[in-house]
Parts: C-alpha cells; sequence; structure tokens
C-alpha cells in the first residue's frame, strides 16, 4: 500500500453554508474563527493552494463587543492619496456607522496575503442586522 498525500481539487470540494450571530462576541474571537472556516482548516481535507472552505453569514454585526477602551481608544487609519489627507477613526464610530466594514477588516487581515484569500474573503457576507438573504442555502448554525 502506498502512502501519498491527499491533495483537494478545486471542483471536487463541497462548500457548505455557515450561520454565526455577532451578538456580544469580541470582535477578534468571530474574526479568528471565521477565518478558520473560510480558509477551510476545519476540513480533514484541508489544502493549503485550494480553497476548501465554507460561506460564512454573519448577522448583528452592530452589536460585537469591543473589550476594554477600544471603541474610544482605538484608531482605524486611512489615506485618501492626498497631502495631508490621513483620516482617523474610532472604531465606536465604525461600529455604529458601518458594523460589517470592522467584521470584514478583521477576517482579512487573518486571512493570506494573496489571490487565494482575496477569493475566500468573497465567501464572508455580513449584516448588521438579525435578517440575511442567504435562506435558500439553508445556513448550519454555528457557534463561536
Amino acid at each position: 500500500m502506498r502512502r501519498q498525500t491527499y491533495f483537494a481539487k478545486a471542483g471536487e470540494v463541497e462548500k457548505a453554508w455557515r450561520l454565526v450571530d455577532a451578538d456580544g462576541v469580541p470582535l477578534g474571537r468571530l474574526a479568528a474563527d471565521v477565518a478558520v472556516v473560510l480558509m477551510g482548516k476545519h476540513r480533514p481535507e484541508y489544502t493549503p493552494h485550494v480553497d476548501t472552505g465554507d460561506y460564512v453569514v454573519v448577522t448583528n454585526a452592530s452589536k460585537i463587543a469591543l473589550t476594554g477602551r477600544k471603541a474610544e481608544q482605538k484608531l482605524k487609519l486611512r489615506y485618501t492619496g492626498y497631502p495631508g489627507g490621513q483620516k482617523a477613526e474610532t472604531y465606536g464610530s465604525i461600529r455604529g456607522r458601518r458594523p460589517e466594514r470592522l467584521v470584514e477588516d478583521a477576517v482579512r487581515r487573518m486571512l493570506p496575503k494573496n489571490r487565494l484569500g482575496r477569493v475566500m474573503l468573497k465567501k464572508l457576507k455580513v449584516y448588521p442586522g438579525p435578517e440575511h438573504p442567504h435562506q435558500a442555502n439553508q445556513p448550519v448554525e454555528m457557534t463561536i
């Protein structure tokens, strides 16, 4: 009997749908668990160069927990491209204005920084409230 490493092929992996409720869950813990599922590391047939992950739907992003004083003190920096164009915004104000951006950025930073990581990020669907349009995919509840 030959011992050979199994590599999954791109077309033979069945992608499931997972549903996560972010109500009261710390941002980092949520992002770490979601990133593992998006990469496919929760599966025995995980292959680093193939997208073996599942789709993830995150609901209640506006109720995500920021521990300590991160809501007032932690800043998200961005640059407009013009001189003096650096903008800073607190995580608390982002959570009030665009809460899905917080979750997407935290998960994006935990994924691979290449083409495959960008493909994996497209399988993440984040919604600020409890409703989502993916009921037809019958997502399975995932606990954090």
